[in-house]
């Protein structure tokens, strides 16, 4: 071999040693969630344990506590009176009887109600209604939960404290909640960055640096929520349509001649590889931790939409330095698929089932856990 040829080959194996080793030595999803206190991979209880118990409701969060979840996962909205409340609809009509109580305001916002208006509503009735089979008499007249309540709830186990996992819903209809929000969590001493681990050595979810953390859709609400709480682990949640990622197919799903949302959803992609490229790096350059994506379920139904879980999205997302939390996954199949993907945690309704097959199940039923709590 000629010497010119032997040098290039030795420079060009320097190079590649050189390249493994800096490979080896920046942080991967493991040790990234590691350094900022996110368990690995996350547990994140979808309004609380609302397969079995009706959402955002005490009896949803109490029971997602007290069977392991890592963290409470809630929609944050403000009052008419300035209160910051739990709820995912916009409208009231899905989860309460406010048709009955108040039948001239039935179609308006939550936001038009004050919080004591909304205390008067039932919010436990309708999901012994839709789930006969996991109803419960002490289900009705559940309440809406103050982000007071929900972090009382999180701070009342002893033995277990999750992280609370906060979504601004809609925050263009809430001009400043992101410094509510703020304000709240100081004031409860949610923003202190202490890191604790009990004598087990087990992350202490609801006590370390990673015990808020805070999601959002919207692009302007993760910049206002970097400038209010810079320190606090943001998420820019995906999806494919309108104020997210621009999809390949501008067909509607009126005009797409399906006939199950979920079908349609779940054929809608990203413009281009690009496209989703940006959305991740945009979400690195506002100093997100990660992003939260949608996936499409093997069986379809109402939670199933595009799938932004792929492996090569995930590995982008990680080669950006960013953590992937999929959301919204009840079933094992899907449990299975979205973790070969490289995702690093999940949303669910079903954090019994989630638990278990992460190999940490919980200390007690499903059954067991509501009875202890009253329900």
């Amino acid at each position: 071999m000629p010497a010119t040829l032997t040098k290039s080959a030795l420079l060009l194996s320097l190079l590649l040693g050189l390249g493994q080793a800096q490979a080896a030595s920046e942080p991967g999803p493991v040790a990234l969630a590691s350094r900022l206190g996110i368990p690995h991979p996350a547990v994140i209880a979808h309004r609380g344990a609302s397969f079995d118990a009706p959402e955002s409701t005490a009896a949803a969060y109490k029971t997602a506590r007290d069977l392991g979840a890592d963290y409470l996962e809630m929609d944050l909205q403000r009052s008419k009176d300035g209160v910051l409340f739990v709820l995912h609809d916009n409208n009231l009509q899905r989860t309460t009887d406010v048709a009955s109580k108040f039948p001239e305001r039935k179609d308006s916002p939550a936001n038009a109600f004050t919080m004591a208006e909304l205390k008067t509503l039932d919010a436990g009735s309708w999901f012994n209604a839709a789930y006969p089979d996991r109803a419960r008499p002490a289900f009705a007249g559940l309440k809406i939960l103050t982000l007071d309540e929900v972090i009382d709830i999180a701070e009342g186990n002893a033995l277990h404290k999750p992280g609370l996992y906060i979504e601004t819903k809609e925050p263009k209809q809430f001009p400043g909640i992101e410094h509510d929000l703020k304000v709240k969590l100081q004031d409860r001493g949610w923003l202190s960055q202490a890191d604790s681990k009990p004598a087990n050595g087990e992350l202490a979810v609801g006590q370390g640096k990673g015990k808020v953390v805070l999601q959002t859709f919207e692009k302007s609400s993760l910049e206002l929520l970097q400038k209010e709480m810079p320190t606090v682990p943001r998420i820019l949640l995906l999806w494919v349509g309108e104020g997210s990622i621009e999809p390949k197919s501008r067909v509607t799903f009126a005009d797409s001649g399906e006939k199950d949302k979920a079908v349609y959803y779940a054929k809608q992609e990203p413009k281009d590889k690009a496209e989703f490229q940006r959305w991740i790096d945009y979400a690195k350059a506002q100093g997100a931790i990660g992003t939260g994506p949608s996936a499409a379920l093997t069986r379809g139904g109402d939670q199933s939409y595009s799938d932004l879980v792929q492996p090569w999205m995930n590995q982008y997302t990680h080669d950006q330095g960013l953590l992937v939390h999929v959301y919204t996954i009840d079933d094992a199949v899907d449990y299975q698929k979205v973790m070969d993907a490289g995702v690093d945690g999940i949303f669910t309704n079903c954090a019994s089932e989630l638990l278990k097959f992460y190999k940490r199940p919980a200390p007690a039923s499903v059954d067991q856990v509501l009875k202890n709590n009253g329900y």
